[in-house]
């Protein structure tokens, strides 16, 4: 996800910077974000012990042990879903870096390391010190984040079904229920098949890394605002992309009926409006067209917005009963 800024400034194509006119507008505290990635690398350590835990129980059916000696079993979902979200940020950085934009080094942020806190981490950002006056910059910008964070989330997604298991499901289970993005079903489907009922998937803790990945590409996919999604759909459609805002807006309400979880986002979404506004910051050259081979990407962008989205992203189990 990537914070743009509204100040006033009169950015100069690329080639005509000089070498360090991205860095000029701010210096990185790079301090600070040393120890959040060590912070979040420790909760989401712990986390992922706690996936691994229950993943070694098989649905609850055997007990697992908490102790020290197995949090070296949390090492693969912390790595796995640190180098998703460091992947997507790093995307956003480096094409910054390349058009000399001034942005930050990734944010990473810590979530709580015990229920119901179920990843270790929000995510991770970065904060761009001045806005993207070119149209060709802005879509780079905006959708090397999602590409990048995909091509790793990809790979751990197969990495995880694979070393997944399957297992009848107790038909008191308690926990949670995760809605399958296309992505995540494909991939199940290729290395299991369709399991028999009561059999299900027992995520491997790569695996739920990789579904917190795709949901994390979704989230900013969507067209709205100053979401990555919403970087695209501007350089697509200029001041047209303000009713795709509206309509993206409208459609997370909706979800809202289909899935509680679905209250969270939408709050995130209508706190960043409220903040940013609706109108994306205009650029320079709003009305010359994107290429076509920028245009092609901007298709693929929606496929994989497709392929990692999911309408139910996580329910109680409790409440699917009922």
């Amino acid at each position: 996800m990537t914070d743009v800024s509204n100040l006033p400034l009169n950015q100069p194509e690329p080639s005509l910077l000089p070498p360090d006119a991205g860095r000029r507008r701010g210096k990185d505290r790079v301090w600070l974000h040393v120890l959040l990635l060590l912070i979040t690398f420790v909760t989401t350590t712990m986390i992922g012990t706690l996936h691994y835990a229950s993943f070694a129980s098989n649905f609850g059916m055997r007990q697992v042990r908490l102790t020290t000696g197995l949090l070296w079993y949390g090492l693969p979902y912390s790595v796995t879903i640190l180098s998703i979200l460091g992947a997507h940020e790093m995307g956003h950085y480096l094409a910054c870096r390349y058009y000399r934009v001034s942005a930050t080094l990734p944010f990473f942020l810590p979530t709580p390391p015990f229920p119901p806190f179920m990843t270790g981490t929000f995510g991770a950002v970065i904060r761009i010190r001045q806005p993207i006056l070119w149209k060709k910059a802005l879509f780079d910008i905006g959708i090397a984040g999602p590409i990048a964070g995909f091509l790793v989330a990809v790979p751990a997604l197969l990495l995880g079904v694979w070393w997944s298991n399957v297992m009848p499901v107790p038909p008191n289970m308690e926990g949670y229920s995760l809605g399958e993005p296309l992505l995540f079903k494909a991939a199940s489907w290729l290395v299991w098949g369709k399991p028999p009922v009561p059999f299900e998937v027992n995520m491997h803790p790569i695996s739920f890394a990789a579904w917190f990945g795709l949901l994390a590409t979704a989230f900013n996919l969507f067209p709205i605002a100053q979401l990555d999604g919403g970087h695209i759909a501007y350089a697509m459609f200029g001041r047209r992309a303000t009713y795709i805002t509206y309509a993206g807006l409208a459609t997370a309400f909706a979800l809202c009926t289909y899935s509680t979880s679905w209250y969270l986002w939408t709050a995130l979404i209508i706190a960043m409006l409220y903040i940013a506004g609706a109108k994306h910051p205009p650029v320079l050259d709003e009305d010359v067209p994107l290429d076509p081979a920028r245009r092609w990407l901007a298709l693929f962008a929606l496929v994989m917005f497709v392929l990692c989205f999911t309408p139910a992203p996580i329910e109680p189990l409790e409440l699917l009963r009922h």
